[in-house]
């Protein structure tokens, strides 16, 4: 075409050529304009029989094909897609199905649909995802309380005068900040891989193991049992308080222990008058004192060996001197002590 326009430039026009040159112009631009409505627009403003745009072949919308969709289709499909709900496990099992929404997430559809409409076939336009930060957290803290379990320390119990060892537990809580990162992360990207809860395990205060050794101490029969789990590691003969100054019954514990003691008066009408006693022979106490969790009470030697086997004490519990100090190099502070009526 070219050659023949630089043919005709040296030529002389003839007057109907000349006139009709417009016309033939408009009619070509005319026949170009159809043939682009049939093949659509090369950069993707199509376009419906109503004059309403669509958006090219082959466009996603984060994944969402809406290619020849109008505006209202492609935001109608992304927002189904996008409300797809969140799967929630703990080890496998599906707890919990959870809409963005309810974690904060709130999709800009609007900004993406007007990408998708400027976008070339094949193109895949990306969807923003705000997130209030607050009500995610507010979720994470609420699944929190929910599934997280306490710590079960192990407790020791008397069934027919013989301890029984509870077993400790562990707990189980959320890590709050990991599971709020994963559900920040999954609902930007538009991920609905489902999410697993994650656990940290939380240690007992008081384990199975705290229990080495039990006691037990049988008022009416004045006799002292050290257990070591379910075996009987020694029976003592003891000296328990008189019917006007009695051992306290009840579950108790060791909670202090200490070599050559000193004996000081205790605030109580027998003790007034009575000065400290120091270590040595005569000593109220003995070599060994093991103070109990019951106020002023404890198991002790006793330089009155006679007095053992009766209730002749003013509430502690009395021990030979030699069984004071076996026992004292057996057990521990916080040992179980229980005094029973037998």
């Amino acid at each position: 075409m070219t050659e023949n326009m630089g043919y005709r430039k040296y030529r002389t026009r003839r007057p109907w050529l000349r006139a009709g040159a417009p016309l033939v112009l408009v009619l070509v631009g005319l026949v170009a304009a159809a043939a682009v409505a049939r093949a659509g627009d090369p950069l993707g403003r199509n376009t419906k029989g109503n004059g309403e745009r669509v958006i090219a072949d082959g466009v996603t919308i984060a994944g969402v094909p809406v290619g020849g969709y109008t505006a209202h289709q492609a935001a109608s499909a992304t927002e189904g897609a996008f409300a797809e709900r969140l799967v929630l496990t703990i080890d496998r099992r599906t707890i919990r199905l959870v809409a963005p929404q309810r974690l904060g997430a709130h999709a800009l559809v609007a900004d993406a649909v007007a990408g998708a409409l400027r976008a070339k076939p094949g193109e895949n336009v990306e969807l923003a995802v705000d997130v209030d930060h607050a009500q995610l957290q507010s979720y994470v803290a609420s699944l929190s309380k929910r599934y997280a379990r306490e710590a079960r320390d192990a407790k020791v119990l008397l069934v027919k005068l013989r301890p029984v060892v509870k077993a400790d537990e562990k707990g189980l809580s959320v890590r709050q900040r990991a599971l709020f990162s994963e559900l920040d992360t999954a609902l930007t990207a538009g991920d609905r891989t489902p999410v697993r809860i994650p656990f940290k395990h939380t240690k007992p205060a008081v384990t199975a193991s705290s229990f080495k050794s039990v006691i037990v101490i049988e008022r009416s029969s004045n006799r002292l049992v050290v257990w070591d789990g379910k075996h009987r590691w020694g029976t003592f003969g003891v000296a328990t308080g008189q019917a006007i100054y009695p051992t306290p019954l009840g579950q108790f514990a060791i909670v202090t222990k200490q070599e050559n003691p000193w004996w000081y008066p205790p605030d109580s009408p027998w003790a007034a008058g009575l000065t400290p006693v120091p270590p040595g022979p005569g000593n109220p106490l003995g070599t060994r004192w093991m103070g109990l969790s019951a106020p002023g009470v404890g198991i002790h030697g006793t330089p009155d060996a006679a007095s053992i086997g009766y209730s002749a004490s003013h509430g502690c519990i009395r021990m030979r001197i030699p069984d004071a100090e076996t026992v004292f190099a057996h057990v521990s502070v916080g040992t179980p002590v229980f005094i029973v009526p037998a």
